[in-house]
């Protein structure tokens, strides 16, 4: 690794990126540096356009400590092109994401394969865009594609406006129900339910604390949505008669959300920024799917 590389390009002389990254002497990736409070744009970027003509590199980050965007020349050989072919987010790191750095790798490490492979991810990342409008605000075309294969007779601008509402909410509702499918299959494995037991019935403890399926539920939920950054096995439900706390490690100290739901007339759920608890009332443990933002920002707060 060479920091503050030097390179003359044109007319500009001794003009410097702030890594180079090489592979048997030659280098194969540029690395440009900017502040983690920094948005990145192209515009950070324009020493990383003149270097990549000008050296071997097929690969340029440009990153901000928390953000790390990966380009290379798939629309024109020896030009590096204006969008990314990956994005990683240190905060939101995703199994796939793991996978494709390990391309990155010294063992691993094969610019053919990186560059056959950013020409897929690429490809897949606009696909993803277009589905992603697709299910927010469905188009005429896919609109009509989907009517046609229900309706029958003339697809007029009313029918086509009713059904482009009920494509919206279908499709949400298979994406939460395929969802909460794997979710559940998941903590199933993970925590599986005595067969001695009825699944719906209450647990009562020795101090008269009474463990709803309802709060139960809850914390599955609550579980579910933090493995995905950690451990489910650190996320631990600790009951008391006023409230159920789902804890950080069994720390009490460390409590991710508070489930108030024994009352009968009025359920909420309390979610914390420091050691401040915010109330929300909620009709029952799957309203917990609304406040998932809060629940992986409690979870990062709490690992720093």
């Amino acid at each position: 690794m060479i920091p503050e590389f030097t390179c003359d390009v044109g007319t500009k002389k001794g003009e410097k990126v702030d890594y180079a990254i090489c592979n048997d002497g030659n280098v194969s990736i540029l690395v440009e540096c900017k502040p983690a409070s920094s948005e990145l744009s192209l515009n950070h970027a324009s020493q990383l356009f003149r270097y990549f003509s000008v050296t071997e590199a097929r690969v340029a980050i440009l990153t901000n400590g928390v953000v790390f965007k990966f380009f290379s020349d798939i629309d024109t050989p020896n030009k590096m092109d204006a969008k990314p072919f990956f994005t990683l987010q240190m905060d939101a790191l995703k199994k796939a994401d793991i996978r494709t750095l390990s391309n990155f790798t010294k063992g691993n490490f094969d610019i053919e394969t990186i560059v056959t492979e950013a020409g897929n991810l690429k490809m897949q990342s606009l696909v993803a865009k277009e589905l992603e409008k697709e299910f927010s605000d469905p188009s005429d075309e896919f609109t009509r594609l989907i009517a046609k294969r229900i309706h029958e007779g003339h697809l007029t601008a009313t029918i086509k406006e009713s059904f482009k509402k009920l494509l919206t909410t279908s499709i949400s509702s298979h994406i939460r129900d395929k969802v909460n499918e794997r979710l559940t299959s998941a903590l199933q494995a993970s925590n599986p339910v005595d067969s001695e037991n009825d699944s719906t019935a209450a647990k009562t403890d020795s101090d008269g604390v009474i463990t709803t399926q309802d709060e139960i539920d809850g914390f599955n939920i609550v579980r579910a949505i933090g493995s995905r950054v950690i451990s489910p096995d650190r996320i631990v439900m600790r009951d008391a008669k006023s409230y159920c706390a789902v804890l950080l490690d069994d720390n009490n100290r460390k409590t991710i959300i508070r489930l108030h739901f024994n009352s009968p007339t009025a359920r909420y759920i309390g979610t914390f920024a420091g050691k401040e608890e915010t109330r929300h009332s909620v009709s029952g443990p799957v309203d917990l799917y609304k406040f998932e933002k809060d629940i992986m920002d409690r979870i990062t707060e709490l690992e720093m």
